[in-house]
Order: structure tokens, then sequence, then C-alpha cells
């Protein structure tokens, strides 16, 4: 077929998520057939997101900024946080744009199977939001897989100390469905039919 350096490339692709063997072949050839249209902007801009992109400390986002845009955002309200698995559902609930609060991205679900506990997860910035006070309303915005359900449920018993509502998504995700990969209305009418636990 190609080189080494093509079969590296496949490979590399191939570990991307959506991309099996066969999709990575398409997109190595479509980015080896213009190497300086799009190949080498595209390394160029990997390795300048490499350089530049850092973890939020306040919500576990990614941007090139600590805080990110949404934490530092003054039009945000901070007494509402929506608390997701992954950074790609925190994108996802920006895209539908139906979220003006901030968020608190976990990192993870809990996961007796993949050795995850609560330990694991990036949960300490939200206690301290919540110490420090100003907080109306914590949004679980976690999938409804086992994992998320788990999570949500531990959560609800961890967030019962601090007397704030706790709300989670309601209608409109299917078991087993990832928050990533919803459209935007769905994700809508989940996260505006949200209920409350006391």
């Amino acid at each position: 077929m190609g080189g080494a350096d093509i079969e590296r490339l496949i490979a590399l692709l191939a570990r991307l998520p959506g991309l099996g063997p066969r999709s990575a072949r398409r997109a190595a050839l479509a980015l080896l057939r213009q190497p300086q249209a799009r190949m080498l902007p595209l390394a160029q801009a990997m390795e300048q997101a490499a350089r530049s992109v850092r973890t939020c400390s306040t919500c576990g986002n990614l941007d090139t900024r600590d805080p990110c845009a949404i934490c530092t955002d003054p039009g945000r309200d901070r007494g509402v946080v929506c608390v997701v698995e992954t950074v790609g559902d925190l994108w996802a609930l920006e895209r539908a744009g139906v979220h003006r609060g901030v968020y608190q991205v976990l990192g993870g679900t809990l996961s007796a199977l993949a050795g995850t506990g609560p330990d694991d997860l990036n949960l300490a910035p939200l206690l301290a939001r919540l110490e420090a006070g100003g907080v109306r309303e914590v949004i679980l915005a976690l999938g409804a897989t086992v994992e998320g359900a788990a999570t949500t449920h531990w959560l609800q018993d961890r967030l019962v100390g601090f007397d704030v509502p706790v709300s989670r998504v309601g209608q409109g995700l299917p078991m087993g469905g990832a928050l990533d990969v919803l459209d935007d209305g769905t994700l809508a009418a989940a996260l505006t039919a949200r209920k409350i636990h006391s």
C-alpha cells in the first residue's frame, strides 16, 4: 500500500473515536492528496493546541486560558452549576445553547468495572463552590447509562448536606445514550424538563 509513514498516520488516525481502519485510511488519503492545503495546516493547529490548551481549574473545561471563557464570562449565571461527565458533554450543551449557567466536568462516572471511584472524579471544585455559597441549583446532566445513573444517585446523596436544590436532566435522554452524540433538540428538551430532587 504505502510506506511506513503512511501506515503510522493511518494507525494514529484509527485510534481516534469514531474512526476505524477504513475511515482512517480515507482520512489519511484526503490529507495526503492535498498536504499543503490540508495536512500542514492541521499539523500546525494540532501542535499549537497541544501547547496552548489547558484544563480549567474551576470547571474542568478545555480552553486556552485558566479559568476558561465560560467561567470568566460575566453574563453566565454562577448560581446554576451543570454537572457533566466529559468536556464533550459540556460542548454539546453549549452547542444546544440551553444552559446559561456554569459547569463542572467530573471527568468520568463511577464504575466498578473500570475501577473508577469517587476519588477519581473532579468533584472538589464543585464542593468548594457550594461551600463558598451563592449556588442556587445543581443540575446533574449525566448520560442515561448504568454508570451515569449510579453517579447521579451518588451525587444526590453527596450534595444533600449543602441545602441546594439538585435537579437532573429529564425526558429526552435515551437509556444507553451519551450527551455528546444527541441532537440539539433532544438536549434542549432534556435540560428544560429537568426535575428537582430533594
